[in-house]
């Protein structure tokens, strides 16, 4: 499988990521970009394929190789 590229994630789903790998919650990531909770859960639940990852803890790691491969 190739490996997924920076340009797989929308802007949007990048800085969920962000944050996610923050350790912080759906309900305060939300709060960040004016987003709904439900709409953070749908950007992660898109976003994990793409990266390659299947836990909440693992997104630090993957866009860390995007950004430096």
């Amino acid at each position: 499988m190739p490996r997924p590229g920076a340009s797989a994630l929308t802007p949007q789903q990048r800085e969920t990521a962000r944050l996610a790998a923050t350790g912080l919650t759906n309900e305060q990531i939300a709060e960040k970009p004016g987003l709904s909770p439900r709409t953070v859960s749908t950007h992660l639940h898109q976003l994990f394929p793409k990266l390659g990852i299947a836990s909440r803890a693992a997104p630090r790691d993957a866009l860390e190789r995007l950004d430096h491969p």
